[in-house]
């Protein structure tokens, strides 16, 4: 049995992972065949960081992701804390709220951010315009869109972490001399760094990897880098986006490794 689960986990991380693999060798080919392996070079990095579209377009992502991992942390750990200290049935009620995001299909959240952004756009143009177009959709609008998204998650992450807490702890604080404010800092938010960190790599790595509400809420005066490389692969897959992708690959699974290296050194910090 276990030669057999070992065989089966191998054959499913072959599955997951053969195609990044395949990716990240090709991007060193010579030639722009995807199938043969005609030398190994780094000309397609070389112009991938003089192509200026997708260099803008990479740095429009990066702005959005960052600010919106941000921004989502911050909402989503108030409000992770407001709910940890609700009744339990209000609490449900808000828990299932809280997933309707997550499970709802991007599509239909990506038409409805679309249809309300329209709206914002129409009535500011028309109120403080008079009939000049002063707001489109763009970089506030794709912002706005991905803390909506991004929120649940840092929730989901945080909740958690404060079952978890000794509620002592805080009143312990208190009666020590801390005020509400210096307890949250000092107590709270130590405890639940965890969650708020991961809460924060996810809300960045959703951010930094949507495609479909960004497509229906950017308009015509952005791009990001999803957006960018789908209307590339339109016409024929570039090399230069090979190489991107392994950029990008490897770039997150640094940070993921240095995340997991820093939680387990804390861990066996607290164990001793």
């Amino acid at each position: 049995m276990k030669r057999i689960s070992k065989i089966y986990v191998f054959l499913v991380m072959l599955f997951l992972y053969a195609p990044i693999f395949v990716l990240i060798v090709f991007s060193f080919n010579q030639s722009k065949s995807r199938a043969n392996f005609t030398g190994f070079t780094f000309k397609w990095y070389k112009e991938l960081f003089r192509n200026e579209l997708i260099m803008t377009s990479l740095w429009n992502t990066l702005k959005i992701a960052i600010l919106a991992a941000i921004f989502a942390t911050i909402l989503g750990t108030i409000a992770a804390i407001g709910m940890h200290s609700m009744k339990k049935r209000s609490r449900s009620l808000y828990m299932n709220i809280t997933y309707m995001p997550v499970i709802n299909p991007e599509i239909v959240t990506g038409i409805s951010m679309m249809l309300l952004f329209v709206f914002i756009c129409s009535v500011v143009n028309k109120v403080f315009g008079k009939g000049e177009t002063i707001l489109e959709l763009g970089f506030w609008s794709v912002l706005v869109a991905h803390i909506t998204f991004c929120v649940p998650y840092v929730v989901l992450n945080v909740l958690p972490k404060l079952r978890q807490m000794d509620n002592n702890l805080y009143e312990a604080a208190l009666d020590l001399g801390c005020n509400p404010i210096q307890s949250f800092f000092k107590v709270i938010v130590p405890e639940i760094l965890p969650g708020i960190m991961t809460g924060f790599l996810m809300a960045f790595t959703f951010s930094l990897d949507d495609f479909i509400i960004t497509y229906f809420t950017n308009g015509s005066t952005l791009q990001t880098l999803p957006v960018t490389i789908y209307s590339m692969t339109r016409k024929k897959v570039n090399p230069q986006i090979n190489a991107l992708s392994t950029i990008l690959f490897v770039a997150i699974l640094i940070i993921l490794v240095a995340m997991n290296i820093k939680q387990a050194r804390d861990a066996k910090e607290n164990s001793k």
